[in-house]
């Protein structure tokens, strides 16, 4: 299977439906699936102002704070103040979630997984990796901030570009910057 480079200026943002900010996704499986129906979903968003989360059942969430001041989540009480960029929080989608932002707009970078279907797990990258997908197990790679450059083919990625490998595919990834590796794994692959 061929690599498959997503480029953030092909995507089209969408604002929330409380209004609270605005979204991009930047991968979905499967292809075409709506916030009821994915296994799995990466995005991007631009969050205003403060307020809830929408709740999300069966799903798994990872955030982590791109650009900002930070904000704090609670999460079913339980306060997490998040002011440094690029440390990811785990959470679940079905938990009563909600956001203050501290000091301003941020942007944060988002991935969902359906934990019946699948797990995931994010990784924040500054050097050289190399990516080697298992069976069963997909890597998203988003530039969060500076580029990288793919080996193999050389492809050059800018901030918030994306390149999603899958098994078979393997490539090295030179960083320079910040990148997120998102490893998403099916749950019957064991």
């Amino acid at each position: 299977m061929a690599l498959q480079v997503l480029r953030a200026q092909e995507r089209t943002p969408a604002p929330w439906k409380n209004g609270g900010g605005v979204t991009s996704e930047v991968a979905v499986r499967p292809e075409g699936a709506g916030t009821g129906d994915f296994v799995w979903r990466v995005s991007v968003a631009d969050v205003a102002q403060s307020g809830p989360f929408s709740a999300f059942e069966g799903v798994d969430r990872i955030i982590t704070v791109v650009d900002g001041p930070g904000m704090e989540l609670t999460v079913d009480g339980v306060p997490h103040v998040m002011t440094d960029p690029y440390e990811p929080f785990t959470f679940s989608g079905d938990s009563d979630t909600m956001c203050e932002l501290l000091g301003g707009p941020i942007v944060d970078f988002n991935v969902m997984v359906r934990r019946a279907d699948a797990t995931a797990r994010v990784r924040i990258v500054r050097d050289r990796v190399a990516v080697r997908p298992e069976a069963g197990t997909c890597v998203l790679a988003v530039v969060l901030q500076g580029s990288v450059t793919l080996g193999r083919e050389p492809h050059r990625l800018s901030h918030l570009d994306a390149v999603l490998l899958a098994e078979g595919d393997a490539d090295d990834i030179d960083v320079d910057g910040v990148l997120a590796l998102v490893t998403v794994t099916d749950r019957d692959s064991g």
